[in-house]
C-alpha cells in the first residue's frame, strides 16, 4: 500500500501548493461492504483545527487517482468532475467529516483517502481505507488445539469397613503378603540360631 499512498500524496499536492503537510502514519484499513449497500468513511479532525477536507480515491489497480470533492465547516460540498452527486455524499459532522457511498458496486473498489486543512494552510494526510465490495472477507486462522494432558492414574483409597474386593483387593493383599513373609523369615532365622547353640548354652538359657 506504499505506492498508492505515495501516488495519492504526489497528485493531491498539486491541489494545495504552498501548504505545510503532516502525514499520519497509519496502516490502510480494509473493508468488505456488500453490493448495493451504503458505506460511510470518516475523516476525524484529531490534532488539527479543521477548516475543510479533500476526498480522493485511487482506482483501477491504484493507477488512477480521482478527486471526489471538498467539504468545509459550513457543510458546503463541492464535487469533482464527473462525480455522481447522488451516490457520493459529503458532509460535516461534529468533529469529523463524512463520505457516504450509496449503492456500492464493484467499480467502487479502491483506496479512499482524505486531506484535512486548517486556516493556516496546514494539511494532515490520512492513509485511508481500502474498499473491496462484494469480496468475502478472509477468515481468521483457527487457534491451535491444546495438547491433551496425560491420563492421571487413579489413586484408590480403600474404606476401613467393607472394602471393595475388585477395587482395592490387590493393594491390601500385597502388603499383607510382604508382612507374613518377613515374619516367617524372622522365625526361621531365630530357630536356626538356637539350633546352632551348644546344649549347655541352651540349658543355661532355660534355667535363666
Amino acid at each position: 500500500m506504499v505506492l498508492p499512498l505515495a501516488w495519492t500524496l504526489l497528485t493531491a499536492s498539486l491541489w494545495t501548493l504552498g501548504s505545510s503537510q503532516i502525514l499520519q502514519r497509519e496502516p490502510v484499513k480494509i473493508r468488505y461492504p456488500e453490493i448495493l449497500s451504503t458505506e460511510a468513511i470518516e475523516c476525524d479532525c484529531t490534532n488539527i483545527s479543521c477548516d475543510s477536507v479533500y476526498w480522493f480515491r485511487s482506482i483501477q489497480d491504484h493507477r488512477k487517482l480521482e478527486f471526489l470533492g471538498k467539504c468545509n465547516n459550513a457543510d458546503r460540498a463541492y464535487h469533482g468532475h464527473q462525480v455522481d452527486k447522488t451516490r457520493f455524499k459529503l458532509n460535516k459532522q461534529s468533529m469529523s467529516f463524512m463520505l457516504r457511498i450509496i449503492n456500492v458496486t464493484e467499480n467502487d473498489t479502491g483506496i479512499y483517502s482524505c486531506v484535512l486543512k486548517d486556516r493556516q494552510n496546514t494539511e494532515m494526510w490520512k492513509p485511508g481505507i481500502l474498499l473491496r465490495p462484494g469480496v468475502i472477507p478472509p477468515t481468521s486462522a483457527p487457534l491451535p488445539k491444546a495438547k491433551p494432558k496425560p491420563p492421571v492414574k487413579p489413586v484408590c483409597r480403600c474404606p476401613t469397613e467393607n472394602p471393595s474386593p475388585d477395587g482395592c483387593g490387590s493393594l491390601v493383599l500385597w502388603p499383607s503378603v510382604g508382612l507374613v513373609t518377613a515374619l516367617a523369615l524372622a522365625l526361621i532365622c531365630t530357630l536356626y540360631y538356637f539350633s546352632r547353640l551348644p546344649k549347655k548354652c541352651r540349658h543355661h538359657s532355660v534355667k535363666r
